[in-house]
């Protein structure tokens, strides 16, 4: 009897355990991290060209690019917060915006070019620098884009350096290690898991 509650107490740990760094082992914080749901649309960054279209006023329709403090100019309402947006939630933002001059604005957002979506390849990699991206791409493309590893890449020490928000607001930077023999057997939590804006991969 004694020894059957001992194993079941033995049991409970490892089980919080797990629950606390995930199936894969990892700290809690980066297993939830790369099991993120990716967002159906890029959000806005620096640099995308976007049009703006109000209906019926050719006026207040152009073509504006995304400032590095992430903002837009246009007339009438000056600048609006574009970085971080969806092109649909801009164009709520405008509307709403619009709104004060003139009654029930039609407003449509649409990208033209995509340009802040980028990583960073460094270390043992045959072009390593920065990659502008134009479609969500996975640690391995990511490394093919930089020339594939270098003869003495240590491929199974590999870290994504990542940038994260807190609940505050706060950022701070979590490394994320990551095994080749992993990526390509796609093994749960850390198989080859599609990579975020301004993500650093280091290959050693």
């Amino acid at each position: 009897m004694v020894l059957r509650m001992a194993r079941s107490v033995v049991a409970l740990v490892l089980l919080a355990l797990i629950t606390a760094t995930g199936c894969s082992g990892l700290p809690k914080e980066i297993a939830e991290e790369i099991n993120k749901p990716l967002p159906k649309e890029f959000p806005l960054g620096p640099e995308d060209v976007i049009e703006v279209n109000v209906w019926r006023n050719q006026d207040l329709s152009r073509i504006v690019v995304v400032r590095p403090d992430g903002m837009i100019s246009l007339p009438l309402i000056g600048d609006v917060q574009a970085s971080g947006l969806t092109a649909a939630q801009l164009s709520d933002r405008i509307a709403k915006r619009l709104n004060e001059f003139k009654e029930n604005p039609t407003v449509s957002v649409s990208v033209k070019e995509v340009n802040s979506y980028f990583v960073y390849v460094v270390g043992e990699v045959g072009k390593p620098g920065k990659y502008p991206l134009k479609s969500y791409t996975s640690v391995l493309q990511a490394v093919s884009l930089a020339g594939g590893f270098n003869p003495y890449a240590s491929k199974n020490s590999m870290v994504v350096l990542r940038t994260v928000k807190t609940p505050s607001g706060e950022e701070h930077r979590i490394r994320i290690p990551v095994r080749f023999d992993d990526l390509v057997a796609g093994k749960d939590g850390i198989g080859n898991f599609t990579l975020r804006s301004g993500d650093t991969i280091v290959v050693p």
